[in-house]
């Protein structure tokens, strides 16, 4: 191995632990003397759910580089399965349990026809 090479690597690994330790600690080392307004307060409540959001709706909706909006995206009906399971029962557990038992039979069902 090169010694530039691990070097350089080393260095980089240490600026990246530098930048993340500061990043994060940040708001606990000077997080009294910040305030943050209550209307923005009221919206970052909501950013956990368009990140969630942001994570799954690219994987319901594109199928090999395009975006397929039928009958056949098993992935996309079991989302919507689980979407109307979860506001009738209103449990997360239970919900995830039922998506994937109906994307599995799906899938099934797919595999068999």
């Amino acid at each position: 191995m090169n010694l530039n090479v691990a070097w350089d690597i080393w260095a980089s690994i240490a600026v990246m632990v530098l930048a993340t330790a500061a990043t994060r600690s940040a708001f606990w080392l000077v997080g009294h003397h910040i305030r943050i307004p209550r209307r923005v307060n009221e919206m970052l409540r909501y950013a956990p759910a368009c990140a969630l959001a942001a994570i799954i709706a690219p994987d319901l909706l594109i199928n090999q580089e395009h975006i397929q909006l039928d009958w056949a995206n098993v992935k996309l009906l079991a989302g919507i399965a689980a979407i109307v399971f979860y506001l009738i029962r209103r449990n997360m557990l239970q919900t995830i349990v039922f998506g994937m038992l109906v994307f599995t039979g799906l899938r099934l069902l797919h595999v068999l026809s």
